[in-house]
């Protein structure tokens, strides 16, 4: 999806917050300073989730680290962010999001052909044993994994 010379900026909280079951691609609407701060891979998406207002999606509490080598026109760092997606996929989202439990979860922020683009999750929200399953399943991967690496020797 992006090249090595730009970053990724992953939210891996909301993987563990959330069950996502559908993820959307989305364009968003930045200033320059932000753009050459995400360049430098200077942001987080822990905190972030999107809205809709007015047939719009909207990014919150993105955190983007004002760019230091910019003058006195700085972007505010936590200020909402449009996020551009054609109508039906506001339509599927929105009835997807009134639908008891849902949410939309920013899951990952990369750039694709030059443009600043986040993929939007409908997510709904893990109970507490769901989690304790996912880390259960995740340390017995590590085990096997720990257990099998070495053990493949060619006798000669």
């Amino acid at each position: 999806m992006s090249n090595n010379s730009t970053p990724t900026i992953k939210n891996r909280k909301a993987r563990h917050e959330y069950h996502v079951e559908e993820t959307y691609e989305a364009g968003l609407v930045l200033r320059g300073t932000e753009v050459k701060s995400l360049r430098n891979g200077k942001a987080s998406l822990s905190e972030a989730f999107a809205y809709l207002k007015d047939g719009e999606v909207w990014l919150r509490d993105m955190y983007i680290k004002p760019y230091k080598h910019s003058s006195f026109e700085n972007h505010d760092p936590r200020r909402e962010r449009k996020l551009l997606l054609n109508k039906r996929e506001i339509r599927d989202m929105d009835k997807a999001v009134n639908k008891k439990g849902y949410t939309l979860a920013p899951l990952k922020l990369y750039f694709k052909k030059g443009y600043a683009k986040v993929l939007i999750g409908i997510a709904k929200g893990k109970q507490k044993h769901d989690k304790r399953q996912d880390i259960k399943e995740r340390d017995m991967k590590r085990e096997l994994d720990r257990k099998y690496k070495g053990s493949y020797k060619v006798n000669m």
